[in-house]
């Protein structure tokens, strides 16, 4: 019987070895290369570490700069008081002081005599009769108007069925107001009260003139309380 010779080249016996080596040639190469991958990969963030430290210390920080005080002021010299000592035995001058109150002045005291205020006499005086009397504005018809639409009558003394004529005397000041108002003729208590109370309410009148200055001047006027039937 003859042997079977095999083919050098599918001998794979023998090639095992070479391949053993070849895989950790191999597997050393990759390692190497992932080795220097690694360290490559460091080499460069420390790069950029360096880079923002140097970036850092190119930073220039602001300062201030502080101001230096004034020196303090040189402190005050001492002021030393001389004090002259006068000894008792030494004689000196009297001073004779006199007041105004020693002097025992006399002030003399002058009254001024106060020259006595002439009045005018047409201020105070009244007068009855006048050249021009003193006139209601309008006249004596606006008067007699005027009186019958302001005077209230009474009604006490209208349910007593009183009625008459109240004369009533006043004053036209120089300024034609009315004052000093009284009854010189009296018809009932309830008709003096209106016929005043109307005298007073009157508006101003013309006063009065005498030699043609105005001057205060009485005056009478009736006011008539007459029931209608």
């Amino acid at each position: 019987m003859m042997d079977v010779k095999k083919a050098p080249k599918a001998n794979l016996e023998n090639k095992r070895m070479t391949f053993v080596l070849m895989g950790v040639i191999l597997a050393l190469g990759l390692f190497y290369v992932a080795f220097e991958w690694t360290e490559q990969e460091i080499t460069v963030y420390q790069v950029e570490n360096n880079m923002e430290a140097m970036f850092e210390e190119e930073m220039v920080e602001n300062t201030f700069r502080e101001e230096t005080p004034p020196p303090p002021p040189p402190p005050a010299p001492d002021v030393i008081e001389e004090l002259n000592i006068v000894e008792d035995d030494v004689e000196t001058e009297n001073v004779d002081i006199v007041s105004e109150d020693d002097q025992k002045t006399v002030q003399e005291i002058v009254k001024v005599p106060i020259a006595p205020i002439e009045e005018d006499p047409d201020l105070v005086t009244v007068f009855r009769v006048v050249e021009n009397m003193p006139e209601f504005p309008g006249g004596a018809v606006e008067l007699m108007k005027y009186l019958s639409s302001n005077v209230k009558y009474p009604i006490i003394a209208q349910e007593n069925g009183i009625q008459g004529r109240v004369i009533v005397q006043f004053t036209v000041r120089r300024d034609g107001s009315i004052d000093d108002v009284e009854v010189v003729r009296s018809a009932d208590p309830n008709l003096d009260k209106e016929a005043i109370r109307v005298i007073k309410s009157m508006p101003n009148w013309k006063p009065g003139e005498q030699r043609g200055k105005k001057v205060n001047c009485k005056f009478t006027v009736p006011v008539v309380f007459k029931l209608q039937t």
